[in-house]
C-alpha cells in the first residue's frame, strides 16, 4: 500500500505538509491549518512541489532557504485510492492520528490554479 506523512513545519509562518506516494514521488500540498480530524472540516490546501520517497522520513531543522524552520512528523501511514480525477482525490487513510476517507478536491479561487480543499468525509 502506498504511504502518506503528514509532517508539522514552524516556517516562517506554521503549516502542515500533506503528502501522498504516488508515481515514486509524494504529491504534495501546504496545509495552513491542522488537517480535519472530523467529518465536515475542510481545509485550504496549497499545491506545492512534488518531493522524493525518501523526504518521508524527515525530521529535523532545515537551516537555510525555502522552508527554513523545525519540521517533525505529525501524522503517517498507508493510504488506499478510491478515486482520482484531475480535480479530486478520494482517498481512506490509515494513520496514526488520522483514520477514515478523505477528499482532496481542487478549488481554484481567485485565479490561484494550485488550491485544492482537504476534507474529512468519514
Amino acid at each position: 500500500m502506498p504511504i502518506f506523512v503528514i509532517q508539522e513545519h514552524h516556517a516562517k509562518k506554521l503549516h502542515w505538509d500533506f503528502r501522498l506516494e504516488s508515481g515514486g514521488k509524494l504529491k504534495s500540498w501546504a496545509v495552513p491549518k491542522q488537517p480535519p480530524s472530523r467529518k465536515g472540516l475542510r481545509r485550504l490546501a496549497i499545491e506545492v512541489p512534488d518531493h522524493n520517497l525518501s523526504y518521508a522520513k524527515f525530521q529535523g531543522e532545515i537551516k537555510d532557504g525555502y522552508g527554513k524552520g523545525t519540521v517533525k512528523i505529525w501524522d503517517n501511514g498507508n493510504y488506499s485510492l478510491i478515486e482520482k480525477t484531475p480535480r479530486k482525490i478520494i482517498f481512506n487513510l490509515q494513520g496514526k492520528k488520522l483514520k477514515g476517507k478523505f477528499a482532496l478536491v481542487k478549488a481554484d479561487f481567485k485565479d490561484k490554479k494550485d488550491t485544492w480543499l482537504l476534507m474529512k468525509l468519514s
